[in-house]
C-alpha cells in the first residue's frame, strides 16, 4: 500500500492533516486486533444460529450484538465518511483496508455496519437541507441503518419493470405503494431506526427507467426534535433462507399493505436511477471487496493448516521417512502459489482503484479529475464482477488445501465458499456487469480513459523492463496487453455493427481477460517494487516478503497469463454459436 502507490503523498494534502503514515498503520493494526478478537468469533456461530423472524422482526444472532457495538463505539462505519458527514475523512486506501480485515472475519456482520454509508453518502449529495440534518449524521454513525429498496418480483436487473407507485400528497410527501424483494438488512434489531430508499414511480411518469423516482422511507417517522415517531407502513414479510451469508437479513419489504406507507421524494421527480447509481457504485465497490476478503480469509486458512497438517512422506524421501506437513508436498505448493497470486494481485487492484479514488478528490486541474474519475467507473465493473468470481475460485481451492476436511463445518473454508458467491450475483450479475463495460466503459471520453489505462498498464512493463529479475516477466506481460487491445478494438468494433448480439455474447470472457491483465500487471507492479526493495538491503525479516512477491509474479504469468491469452484469442475468432443455435436446441427436459 505504502511502497506500490506511494499513496504517503496524499497525506500531504491538508484534507487529510490528521493523518500520517504512523497514524494510518496505527489504524490498520487496531481494525486487524478487532477483526481477529472480536469479529472472527462471530462468523460461524452466526452462520449456525441464523436469523429469527416473527410478526414482521428479525432477530439477528445474539453474538452479532456486541460485534456490532465495538465497530459503532469505535466509530469504525465512519471511518472514510467526509467530516461535514459527521464522518472522520479518512483516505479511501485506509478504509478499503479496514473493511477487508473486517469483511473477512465476519462477512455478514460487517454488512450491518457499513451498508449505510451508501445510503448516507446519497442522501448528502441530492437531500434537502432539511433531509441532510434529520438523517445523515444517525445513519453514518450506524445508529440509524441504510437499506436500498430497488428488486421486485417482476423487475429485477430491468429496474424500469418495477410497479412500485408514488402518489403525491397534498403536504408535498407521496404515498408508497408496492413491495419488494432481496433487500439486505431490510429489516432487523441492531439499529432504532432503519433508512430505506425506494425506487417508485409517479403516477404519470414516463414508462421504464425514465419515469423512476428515488424516496427516503423511514421505518420509524423522525420527528423535528430529532427523536423517533410513530412507526411507518413499511413491513418485512419474510427473510430469504440462502446458501450462504446466512446471518445476513435479506428480506422482502411490502409498503402501502396495512395502511398509508409515507414517503420523501429525494432529489426531483423522474431522477432516480441517476440518483441510484451514486449508491450503485460504492456498492459494486464493496461487492469485490467482499469477495477480496473471503478470498484472503480463506487462503489464510489453507495457508496455516498445510502449516501443520501432517500426512505421508516428503516425496523423493525413503518409504520409512517420516510423514510432513502438507506445505511439503508439490501440488499444495502450486494450489497455495496460484491463491496467493490472485489475492495479492486483487489486493493491489482495490488499492489502486482507491488510488484513484484519491486522485479524483485531489486533482488540481479538471482535466485530471475527470481523468481518475474516468478510470474508476471504468474499472468498477471489473472490480465488482473479477474479485467476486476469482475471489469465489480461491475460496474453493481452500476448500481442496483441506481435502475432506474442508467439506465439513469443523473448518471456515466451506463457509467463505458459501458467503463468497453472492458478490458475484447482487449489485448487478457479472453479466450485467460485462455489458457495462463494453458497452458503456471501454467508449467513454471517445476511447481516452481505455487508452489511458493502457498506458498505465505500458509505464509499469518500461520500469520492469529494465530490471534483470523481472525483465522476462514484463516481456511476456507486453504481449499480454497488446493482445487485450486488439480483442477491445475487435469487440468495440463489432458491438456497434449488425454483430453486436454477438459482440456482446463476448463480453464476460472480454470482462475477465481484462481483469486477468490487470492481474498480470499489479504482480508485475508489486514484484518490481519488491526488486528495488531488495536492492535497498531490507531487514533480513523482511526478506521472504519480498522475494516472495517475485515468485508470486512469476507464477501468474508464466502459468496463468498465457492461458489467458488463448481465451483472447478465442474472442477474436469471435464465434456466433450462442446467438445462431434455435431456442430448442439448447434441450431440456
Amino acid at each position: 500500500m505504502w511502497e506500490q502507490f506511494d499513496n504517503e503523498t496524499f497525506l500531504d494534502n491538508e484534507k487529510y492533516e490528521a493523518f500520517n503514515k504512523k497514524s494510518c498503520d496505527m489504524i490498520l493494526t487496531e481494525a486487524r486486533k478487532i477483526a481477529i478478537k472480536e469479529l472472527l468469533p462471530t462468523m460461524a456461530e452466526g452462520d449456525e444460529v441464523g436469523l429469527k423472524f416473527k410478526d414482521g422482526a428479525v432477530t439477528t444472532p445474539e453474538c452479532f450484538k456486541p460485534g456490532f457495538d465495538v465497530l459503532t463505539e469505535g466509530d469504525w462505519p465512519s471511518l472514510g465518511v467526509p467530516e461535514e458527514m459527521g464522518g472522520q475523512g479518512a483516505p479511501s486506501f485506509i478504509t478499503f483496508a479496514v473493511n477487508e480485515y473486517f469483511s473477512a472475519a465476519s462477512f455478514a456482520l460487517n454488512m450491518y455496519a457499513g451498508m449505510g454509508i451508501g445510503t448516507a453518502n446519497m442522501i448528502q449529495a441530492y437531500g434537502s437541507e432539511e433531509q441532510k440534518k434529520m438523517y445523515v449524521k444517525n445513519v453514518v454513525d450506524a445508529k440509524w441503518g441504510g437499506t436500498m429498496l430497488l428488486t421486485e418480483p417482476n423487475a429485477g436487473s430491468d429496474v424500469g419493470a418495477l410497479e412500485t407507485t408514488a402518489v403525491k400528497n397534498d403536504d408535498g410527501t407521496y404515498t408508497i405503494t408496492g413491495n419488494k424483494i432481496f433487500i439486505t438488512n431490510g429489516e432487523h434489531d441492531l439499529c432504532e431506526n432503519i433508512i430505506h430508499p425506494v425506487l417508485a414511480r409517479i403516477e404519470g411518469a414516463p414508462a421504464g427507467t425514465r419515469g423512476i423516482s428515488i424516496f427516503i422511507v423511514p421505518k420509524y417517522f423522525v420527528n423535528e426534535d430529532g427523536s423517533l415517531g410513530e412507526r411507518n407502513d413499511i413491513w418485512c414479510t419474510g427473510i430469504e433462507h440462502k446458501h450462504g451469508i446466512v446471518a445476513s437479513a435479506t428480506c422482502s419489504i411490502a409498503m402501502g399493505a396495512k395502511g398509508t406507507c409515507t414517503g420523501y421524494l429525494l432529489g426531483n421527480e423522474n431522477e432516480g436511477m441517476k440518483i441510484m447509481f451514486n449508491m450503485m457504485n460504492h456498492a459494486r465497490m464493496t461487492a469485490g471487496l467482499q469477495g477480496l476478503a473471503s478470498a484472503s480469509g480463506a487462503y489464510q486458512l489453507a495457508l496455516n493448516y498445510a502449516r501443520e497438517r501432517v500426512q505421508m512422506r516428503e516425496l523423493g524421501q525413503p518409504h520409512d521417512a517420516p510423514p510432513v506437513t502438507i506445505i511439503k508436498h508439490p501440488d499444495v505448493r502450486r494450489n497455495l502459489l496460484w491463491m496467493k497470486s490472485y489475492v495479492s494481485g486483487m489486493r493491489s487492484f482495490l488499492q489502486y482503484l482507491a488510488y484513484q479514488d484519491e486522485l479524483s478528490k485531489l486533482a488540481e486541474t479538471e482535466e485530471e479529475r475527470e481523468l481518475a474519475e474516468g478510470m474508476y467507473e471504468l474499472l468498477t465493473p471489473i472490480i465488482k464482477s473479477y474479485l467476486a468470481n476469482r475471489g469465489y475460485e480461491v475460496c474453493v481451492q481452500s476448500v481442496q488445501v483441506f481435502a475432506g476436511a474442508g467439506y465439513t463445518k469443523d473448518y471456515l473454508a466451506e463457509q467463505y465458499m458459501r458467503d463468497c458467491k453472492i458478490s458475484s450475483i447482487y449489485e448487478g450479475t457479472c453479466g450485467i456487469q460485462a455489458m457495462d463495460l463494453l458497452g458503456r466503459k471501454i467508449g467513454m471520453q471517445g476511447g481516452k480513459v481505455f487508452m489511458t489505462f493502457l498506458s498505465a498498464v505500458q509505464e509499469t512493463i518500461n520500469e520492469a523492463k529494465a530490471q534483470p529479475e523481472v525483465a522476462d516477466l514484463a516481456e511476456r506481460m507486453e504481449k499480454m496487453l497488446g493482445k487485450l487491445g486488439e480483442v477491445a478494438a475487435h469487440l468495440g468494433k463489432n458491438a456497434m455493427s449488425p454483430k453486436y448480439k454477438t459482440a456482446f455474447a463476448h463480453s464476460l470472457p472480454f470482462l475477465d481477460v481484462m481483469g486477468d491483465t490487470i492481474m498480470g500487471w499489479m504482480n508485475l507492479w508489486r514484484a518490481s517494487t519488491a526488486v528495488k526493495a531488495l536492492a535497498d538491503k531490507p531487514r533480513k525479516k523482511d526478506l521472504s516478503f519480498y522475494e516472495g512477491q517475485i515468485k508470486t509474479a512469476e507464477i501468474f504469468i508464466r502459468t496463468i497469463a498465457p492461458t489467458r491469452m488463448g481465451r483472447m484469442d478465442t474472442i477474436l475468432d469471435f464465434s456466433s454459436s450462442a446467438i445462431d443455435i434455435a431456442d430448442e436446441g439448447f434441450g431440456g427436459l
